[in-house]
């Protein structure tokens, strides 16, 4: 079998394929077996687990989720690997590939039927995600995917600091509520620069997402906590009364004497606000 994660073989395949990867659709491939199996092990996949992996492109990390699971469903949106990924097919028949945008699909529908479930069971995404639809994706899997136990995802470094920043820290902002509010965060790894091919002009990082069934914090609504969050971060240099005065539509008078009850004082900005003051505002102002 091939190791796609060669940067020779890699070259042999899009050759024979007339393949290239694609800016566009943030294609950069990871060539380095060592790294790749690092990645794969801290899933601790177990021989019975279905796994979904997006962005496969050439194969490199499907390998090894094949040899760890019972089934992966590598979701694509360029048609043109289909050649050189069905022939990975071919050799490994737990492996299905999906060419669809990962964006407009139900995930879990397309994991019963890859597989002929009868219902829905447990699975893990393990994917090196790209970079373009980082933020996308991880909405997709948060609020969609009620059946995944995790997701171990590579992404740019910077994004993977926002996920795991701290209140009042410049990379805090929606994308780490958000996340928090849904699952726990844990780094795993950084992964240089030198690894992929074509080399992109950053670093990334390895970070598994574990969704909490019971969520840390409780909101009345989970729309407004949502819309908030966008709205908040959008003036991120606008104070909490004014931002809350403006969202929730009341005179600034009633807004300050509600932040006072809660304790928030009101020259705090977004990045100043844990996800538990997010969700005392969103009760206290949306009960």
């Amino acid at each position: 079998m091939l190791d796609r994660a060669s940067p020779s073989v890699t070259k042999n395949i899009m050759k024979k394929y007339g393949l290239f990867p694609k800016k566009r659709l943030g294609q950069n491939f990871l060539l380095d077996r060592n790294v790749l199996s690092k990645i794969a092990d801290s899933c601790a996949i177990t021989p019975e687990q279905y796994l979904v992996e997006i962005g496969p492109g050439l194969g490199g990390l499907t390998q090894e989720l094949a040899a760890r699971s019972r089934g992966v469903l590598a979701i694509e949106i360029d048609t043109s690997l289909e050649p050189a990924l069905k022939e990975l097919a071919s050799e490994n028949s737990n492996v299905k590939f999906l060419f669809r945008d990962v964006l407009k699909i139900d995930i879990e529908a397309e994991i019963k039927n890859a597989f002929e479930l009868d219902e829905m069971v447990s699975y893990q995404v393990c994917a090196n995600i790209p970079y373009n639809i980082t933020t996308p994706i991880l909405f997709q899997l948060l609020e969609n995917c009620p059946n995944m136990k995790d997701a171990t995802l590579l992404m740019q470094k910077e994004v993977g600091e926002r996920l795991l920043a701290v209140p009042g820290n410049k990379t805090y902002g929606r994308l780490t509520l958000t996340t928090a509010y849904y699952a726990d965060v844990q780094h795993v790894m950084n992964v240089s620069r030198n690894c992929f091919f074509p080399q992109p002009e950053v670093d990334s990082s390895v970070l598994k997402i574990i969704p909490q069934r019971a969520k840390r914090v409780l909101v009345n609504h989970e729309e407004v906590f949502r819309d908030l969050l966008r709205i908040a971060f959008q003036k991120r240099r606008k104070t909490i009364l004014n931002i809350a005065s403006s969202f929730f539509k009341l005179d600034k008078g009633v807004t300050e004497s509600i932040l006072q009850e809660l304790g928030l004082a009101t020259n705090l900005r977004p990045e100043n606000l844990s996800i538990e003051d997010v969700a005392r505002l969103v009760n206290a102002f949306a009960p």
